[in-house]
């Protein structure tokens, strides 16, 4: 089934278990049994969290935020090199929700995710819900901490629904994208043209239609930005 779907369409792999900012080494035998399923079907590029994940050995189930400093930058860009190196393939890099700063960071969200992706010259994949949930969560302007993000080096964009609870938004990928977010989105089309969008929807699962629906949103975003740009001329 996989080989088949694979020579009918383009197929993306994600991650959520590399800890990529985190202190416990890469797993060499998982990368090459993992490299060995990107070759099969023939995956571009490679994606997971910027984040941690693991501690001595444990699995947190969750994706942990790493202090944004200097030296996080520098311990995840190597860390990235060395991903891509294994992979043999690109590596893009999402932005995680988070709901508390770590100790020591001396840098804000946007130019932590700068500087690693910079530094580790990867590529980003623009988790659009990530950025209002913590805009919201953090007092943040959403538009101004989408922009502060490599939102050029973005080779896949994120769309998923949020709750309220208690006083803070929680990424559930439990609902419909907010209209907020959808703003958002058409912004990042509009400026940095169509890129290859997912809806996650793997919470409180509604019928196939409902996130098919959602996916003929974004669709209709892209298609609107290509017809405005062709009405004016422009590629």
């Amino acid at each position: 089934m996989l080989d088949a779907c694979a020579e009918r369409w383009p197929i993306l792999a994600h991650g959520v278990s590399m800890s990529i900012g985190g202190p416990d080494p890469l797993d060499h035998e998982y990368l090459a049994a993992l490299r060995q399923l990107l070759d099969r079907i023939d995956a571009p590029f490679y994606t997971d969290h910027l984040c941690f994940a693991t501690l001595g050995g444990r699995t947190t189930f969750d994706l942990l935020p790493l202090p944004f400093n200097e030296a996080a930058v520098r311990h995840t860009a190597a860390r990235v090199r060395e991903l891509a190196d294994a992979l043999d393939r690109p590596i893009a890099l999402e932005n995680i929700s988070y709901y508390a700063q770590m100790p020591s960071s001396e840098l804000d969200e946007g130019a932590f995710v700068s500087a690693v992706i910079e530094e580790a010259d990867c590529l980003l994949l623009l988790d659009v819900n990530n950025v209002f949930v913590n805009a919201r969560n953090h007092d943040l302007d959403p538009s101004e901490l989408l922009w502060q993000l490599p939102v050029e080096r973005a080779c896949q964009i994120h769309l998923a629904g949020h709750k309220l609870e208690g006083p803070r938004l929680l990424d559930n990928h439990g609902a419909p994208v907010c209209d907020e977010v959808w703003a958002l989105y058409r912004e990042v089309i509009e400026r940095r043209g169509p890129c290859p969008t997912l809806i996650e929807w793997d919470t409180q699962i509604p019928a196939l239609d409902a996130v098919l629906d959602q996916a003929d949103l974004a669709r209709a975003i892209i298609d609107k930005r290509q017809l405005d740009r062709l009405d004016r001329g422009q590629a």
